[in-house]
C-alpha cells in the first residue's frame, strides 16, 4: 500500500509525518498542496478535516489526516478507504503508523506497559511544555511579518522567559537519562524536532545554552529520519 502525504516542505506538520515515514521505513509519496490557492479550505476538504489544516495522508486502503495547524484537501480528490476511518493531528497520525507498521524500522513507542507510560508522560510534557511556547514564538516572529503584521517584543520577551523555565526542567530530567522518555528513544522526542528546529531562526539560543537539553537536541537532528527532510520532503515510493 502506497500513502500519499498531501502536506507542504516548509510545515511542521509535514515534516513531523514525513520524519516518522523514515524511522519507519514506510515509502510515501508527497503531494504537495497549495496554500496560496486557498485548497486547505476547500468544502470537500473541511467535510474530512474541520480545521482545514496539513497535512493528511491518503493511502489506498486507509484514509489519514494530519494535524490541526498545518491541513489541506486537493480539489476533487476522492478517496478509496476500506471503512471511511479518518484520523487527523501529526501526533495522532505518528501513534497509528507505530501501530500500524509496528514490525519495521524504529520502534518509537515501547510495549512494555511502564515503558509505554514514561512514553505517554514524555509526550504530554512536550504537547503541554514545549510546544505552545514554540508555536507561540514563531507565530510572533515568523508569522506576524509574512500576514503583514508587526511582532510584539514584549510579548515575545515573556514567552522566551516562559519557554527558558520549562527548558531548565529539560535540562534536569536530561541530566539522568538520554531521552525524554527515559533511556530509549521514542516519538515524544521526536515531536520536538521541527519547531526546535527553528528556535535559531525565530532568535533564540534556550536549546544551545543548556548542555543536556543541547546534547538531547542534537542527537534528534542528527538522525537520518530528520536529516532526509529537513531542508525538503521527497518521496520516497
Amino acid at each position: 500500500m502506497v500513502l500519499t502525504l498531501y502536506g507542504h516542505p516548509s510545515s511542521t506538520c509535514t515534516q513531523l509525518v514525513a520524519t516518522v515515514f523514515h524511522e519507519k521505513q514506510v515509502p510515501f509519496e508527497l503531494k504537495v498542496i497549495s496554500f496560496e490557492k486557498g485548497e486547505h479550505k476547500s468544502a470537500n476538504f473541511l467535510a474530512k478535516q474541520p480545521f482545514g489544516q496539513v497535512p493528511y495522508l491518503v493511502g489506498v486502503f486507509v484514509l489519514i489526516f494530519a494535524n490541526a495547524r498545518c491541513l489541506t484537501l486537493a480539489p476533487n480528490l476522492r478517496p478509496q478507504d476500506d471503512d471511511g476511518y479518518i484520523i487527523y493531528e501529526s501526533r495522532a497520525i505518528a501513534r497509528y503508523i507505530e501501530e500500524k507498521f509496528a514490525g519495521q524500522g524504529t520502534t518509537l513507542i515501547p510495549k512494555d506497559l511502564k515503558a509505554k507510560g514514561q512514553f505517554e508522560q514524555a509526550a504530554s510534557v512536550e504537547a503541554s511544555n514545549f510546544d505552545p511556547y514554540v508555536t507561540a514564538l514563531y507565530f510572533e516572529k515568523i508569522l506576524k511579518p509574512y500576514m503583514g503584521l508587526t511582532p510584539d517584543e514584549a510579548t515575545f520577551n515573556a514567552l522566551i522567559k516562559k519557554l527558558e523555565a520549562k527548558l531548565d526542567v529539560y535540562d534536569q530530567i536530561l541530566s539522568k537519562q538520554k531521552y525524554l522518555g527515559g533511556d530509549e528513544f521514542t516519538a515524544a522526542d521526536l515531536f520536538h524536532l521541527p519547531y526546535g528546529s527553528l528556535l535559531p531562526t525565530i532568535g533564540s539560543n534556550a536549546i544551545e545554552s543548556r548542555p543536556n537539553v543541547a546534547k538531547w537536541f542534537k542527537s534528534l537532528q542528527d538522525r537520518p529520519s530528520w536529516q532526509a527532510v529537513k531542508d525538503g520532503i521527497a518521496s520516497t515510493a
